[in-house]
């Protein structure tokens, strides 16, 4: 009887450890998500300054997060299908890695955007 209640014990911690991963996955693939919609928001914007340069740099960093959201996405998907609880610690890390690097394209983004706005700003006066 000991034993079985052990295994269970084992088992739960197995479960928990698993909806915790895939929580945190999909986390990570929202804020990844949030990211490269803010970036792609900032293209627009740098766009619409007129500034081919920094518009096209803006549009470059919201495709690399919009690629990184996709990523984080997909690691979700893995983190809850996962077999083992490594490969599902291991899905969770990779969506947070992707999220991170969508969180770093946005900056970017918004960078060019703000350098475009810069250019508009000096331009005009």
């Amino acid at each position: 009887m000991t034993m079985n209640k052990a295994l269970l014990a084992l088992a739960l911690g197995f479960a928990l450890a698993a909806c915790t991963n895939q929580q945190q996955a999909e986390d990570a693939a929202a804020d990844a998500s949030e990211a490269a919609t803010e970036a792609a928001e900032a293209a627009t914007a740098a766009a619409e300054t007129g500034d081919n340069i920094a518009a096209d740099a803006a549009q470059a960093a919201a495709d690399e997060a919009a690629a990184a959201a996709e990523a984080a996405a997909t690691s979700a998907d893995a983190a809850a299908g996962a077999a083992t609880g490594d490969a599902a610690d291991m899905a969770a890390d990779m969506a947070e890695e992707a999220a991170n690097v969508a969180e770093d394209a946005k900056d970017a983004a918004q960078d060019a955007e703000d350098a475009a706005e810069d250019i508009q700003d000096a331009v005009e006066h």
